[in-house]
C-alpha cells in the first residue's frame, strides 16, 4: 500500500463516520422533533390529548431499548466480518427505517397498525445506530495516519452535529412556515424521505473504503475471534467497565436540551420562557461544536486523551448549575449563553475525545463489540434520566437548580474518575491497544515523528 493511497484512505474513512453519523443523529433530531410536534395527532387516538402525546414521546424512547441488542449482534459482525461490512449494514437499516416512516399510514387511515409499525421501525433504528459509532469510529482509528488517530476519530462526531444542524435547517423552517394543514398532511414527511440521498452519499462514499489494516492483520494470523463479545468481556471487562461510566456524559445534553427546555417553558414550572427560544439550542450548539471538535482532537493527539476528558466532565458538570440556575431567575440571554458554553465548548473535551479514546482502550480482535456494548449501555442508563430529574425536582418544588445540578455534576465527576483511572493511549502503537501492558511511545520519538509525518502529508507508519 502506497503512502499516498493510506492517506486516500484516511480520509474516505474519515468522510465515511462522518456521513454515517450525520445520517443517525439527522434522524435523531427529526423524529424527536416529529414524535413533539405531530405524530401525537397522526398515529395515536386523538381523545387524550395527554395520553398521545406520552405514547408518541414513548416511541423515541423505544429506540433506547433496541440498542443493547444491536450492540451484541453489530458489534460481532464488525469483529468477525469487519468494520467496512457493519458500517454499510448500519448505513442501509438506517437510512431504510427512516424513509419508511416518511411514508407510513396514519392512525386514521390503518388504525392501531400506524403506532405498531412506527414501534418497529423505531426499534430498526435504534439496533442499527448501536453499531454506527463504534464501527465508524474504530475504522477511522485503524486508517488513522501516525499520531493524527484523535483528529481523525473526531469526525465521526463533528457528523453528529452537522446532521442534526442539517435536520434543523429543513425541518424547522417547515415546520414554521408551511401552513398547518398541508404541514400536517404531508409537509412533515418530507425530512424523513430526504434521507435517500444521504443512504446514496454513504453508500458511494463506504464501498471506496479498504477494510482496515489491523482487521485484516488479524485475519492473516487467523485471530478473528469467532465470539468477540466472550472474549471482550472475560478480558476488558474493567476498561467496558470505565466506558459505560463515560458515557454517563450523555447528561450533559439532556440537561441542556431536554429537561433544561421542560424546566425553561412548560407552565407547570412557572418560568415562561418562549418555546421557539429553546429550539434553537440545540441548533446553535451544534454549529459551535463543529468547529470545536476537530480542535479538541488533534490537541488530544498532543497532550492525551484523559486531560480533555476529565476538564470537560468536570467543567461542564458545574456548568449545568449556572444553566440551571439562569433559568430559575428568567434570564434568557444567560441561560442560553451559558448553555452554548456547557454543552457548544466545553462538553466538547469529552465529546470529540472518546471516538478515539474508547477504541483504544481495546484490542483490535473484539473493539467493535467492546465498545459498541459497553457505550450503548451507558447511554441507555442515561436515557432514564429525564424521567429521575422531574421525579426529583417537579413542578413546584424547591431549588431545582441545586437538586438537578448536583445529580449532573455527580455522574460527571464518575464519568471523570473513570477516564482518571484509565491507561492512556495516544502514543501507544495500534497493534498494542487494548494491551494492558503495553508500553508508550517515547513522547519525544513520537513527536518527532508525527512532525515528519505531518510534513510529507503522508501516513507512512501507523500507531
Amino acid at each position: 500500500m502506497t503512502a499516498i493511497h493510506q492517506m486516500s484512505q484516511s480520509r474516505k474513512a474519515a468522510a465515511s463516520g462522518w456521513i454515517g453519523s450525520a445520517l443517525e443523529y439527522y434522524d435523531f433530531f427529526i423524529y424527536a422533533t416529529a414524535a413533539s410536534l405531530i405524530f401525537p395527532q397522526i398515529f395515536f387516538p386523538s381523545e387524550n390529548p395527554t395520553v398521545a402525546i406520552v405514547a408518541s414521546l414513548a416511541t423515541y424512547g423505544v429506540g433506547y431499548v433496541a440498542r443493547p441488542i444491536g450492540a451484541f449482534v453489530l458489534g460481532h459482525w464488525g469483529d468477525t466480518h469487519g468494520r467496512k461490512t457493519v458500517l454499510i449494514v448500519c448505513m442501509f437499516l438506517m437510512g431504510i427505517s427512516t424513509m419508511a416512516v416518511g411514508i407510513l399510514p396514519t392512525y386514521q387511515q390503518v388504525g392501531i397498525l400506524a403506532p405498531i409499525l412506527l414501534v418497529i421501525l423505531r426499534l430498526v433504528q435504534g439496533f442499527a445506530v448501536a453499531g454506527e459509532i463504534s464501527g465508524a469510529s474504530s475504522m477511522i482509528l485503524e486508517h488513522a495516519p501516525f499520531g493524527r488517530r484523535g483528529f481523525y476519530a473526531s469526525f465521526a462526531l463533528q457528523g453528529v452535529q452537522a446532521g442534526q444542524i442539517l435536520a434543523a435547517a429543513i425541518f424547522l423552517p417547515l415546520a414554521a412556515y408551511m401552513p398547518t394543514e398541508a404541514f400536517n398532511s404531508w409537509g412533515w414527511r418530507i425530512p424523513f424521505l430526504l434521507s435517500f440521498f444521504v443512504i446514496v452519499a454513504g453508500y458511494i462514499i463506504r464501498r471506496e473504503v479498504d477494510e482496515t489494516p489491523a482487521f485484516a492483520r488479524e485475519g492473516e494470523r487467523g485471530e478473528t475471534p469467532r465470539a468477540p463479545i466472550v472474549q471482550a468481556i472475560k478480558l476488558s471487562w474493567r476498561d467496558m467497565l470505565r466506558v459505560i461510566c463515560m458515557a454517563l456524559m450523555n447528561v450533559i445534553p439532556v440537561v441542556a436540551t431536554i429537561f433544561g427546555a421542560a424546566y425553561a417553558v412548560q407552565p407547570a414550572y412557572g418560568i415562561g420562557f418562549a418555546k421557539d427560544v429553546y429550539l434553537w439550542i440545540p441548533v446553535l450548539g451544534n454549529m459551535l461544536a463543529v468547529f470545536v471538535i476537530p480542535f479538541v482532537g488533534n490537541l488530544s493527539d498532543k497532550v492525551g486523551r484523559k486531560p480533555p476528558i476529565i476538564v470537560g466532565a468536570l467543567l461542564s458538570g458545574l456548568l449545568a448549575f449556572g444553566y440551571l440556575y439562569a433559568i430559575s431567575i428568567r434570564n434568557v440571554p444567560l441561560a442560553i449563553l451559558v448553555s452554548l458554553l456547557m454543552w457548544g465548548v466545553v462538553y466538547q473535551g469529552y465529546n470529540a475525545i472518546f471516538p478515539s479514546f474508547y477504541p483504544e482502550l481495546f484490542p483490535t480482535r473484539t473493539r467493535v463489540s467492546a465498545m459498541a456494548i459497553s457505550q450503548n449501555i451507558g447511554t441507555t442508563i442515561t436515557a432514564l434520566l429525564p424521567a429521575l430529574f422531574a421525579t426529583v425536582a417537579p413542578p413546584g418544588s424547591t431549588n431545582i437548580p441545586l437538586t438537578v445540578g448536583a445529580i449532573a455534576f455527580a455522574i460527571t465527576v464518575i464519568a471523570a474518575l473513570a477516564a482518571l483511572t484509565a491507561r492512556e493511549t495516544y502514543r501507544i502503537r495500534i497493534d498494542d491497544l487494548g494491551n494492558p501492558n503495553a508500553v508508550p511511545m517515547l513522547r519525544a520519538d513520537y513527536d518527532r515523528q508525527r512532525a515528519g509525518d505531518a510534513v510529507s502529508g503522508a501516513a507512512t507508519v501507523r500507531t
